[in-house]
């Protein structure tokens, strides 16, 4: 039995678009994984995601560092735009899905993109609860992410269906006894949902 579905909300249900902006920075020819992971080991990033950097420090940092010609400044007005959209369908798969399950969502984030996320696109009035790593001090896969995100919405780990779209983070949730689903967008989950008989 499922009481709640968690997701993800980069490349789950929301378009974030960072890989392709921090590209334009960088000298042509670099590869998107080689962007990907070089952003998987930056500290400021990490940092600025589970709380611990304010937004003028993390701008001066990560231009520094990634050698951007912009003001620290104007690459913070920049970086806040990343987090673009709900991505098509989304908003209507919820609501299909909201009549029979509670509805929570768990992401990788910091304040600038919970901020686009809160006021421009409205992300968390589409769940119960919509929780940031910023906001606890932990990003995925840290357990302790599931942990403290179990612990407020009050459920059992063996209870809920979780959706992200990094390996890792599957993984590190399935560990803790949630059924975890890697996909890709909203057909993603659509199609796992499908085969979960969730709709």
């Amino acid at each position: 039995m499922v009481d709640l579905l968690l997701f993800d909300l980069g490349g789950v249900l929301v378009d974030f678009s960072g890989v392709r902006e921090v590209a334009r920075f960088l000298p042509v020819g670099t590869s998107e994984s080689d962007i990907i992971e070089r952003l998987s080991r930056c500290p400021h990033s990490e940092a600025f995601g589970r709380g611990q950097l304010s937004r003028q420090d993390f701008g001066e940092r990560f231009v520094r560092d990634w050698e951007i010609d912009l003001t620290p400044e104007r690459f913070l007005e920049e970086f806040r735009s990343w987090s673009k959209c709900l991505l098509p369908g989304a908003v209507e798969l919820l609501a299909s899905l909201r009549p029979r399950f509670r509805l929570a969502a768990l992401s990788n984030s910091n304040e600038l993109h919970w901020e686009r996320n809160a006021q421009d696109l409205g992300v968390p009035d589409l769940f119960e609860v919509a929780i940031s790593s910023h906001q606890v001090g932990f990003t995925k896969p840290d357990p302790r992410i599931y942990l403290a995100t179990l612990d407020r919405l009050r459920v059992a780990a063996d209870r809920v269906l979780f959706f992200d779209d990094l390996h890792q983070n599957v993984i590190a949730a399935s560990a803790l006894g949630i059924r975890a689903f890697r996909v890709d967008g909203v057909e993603g989950i659509r199609e796992r949902a499908t085969l979960e008989r969730l709709l």
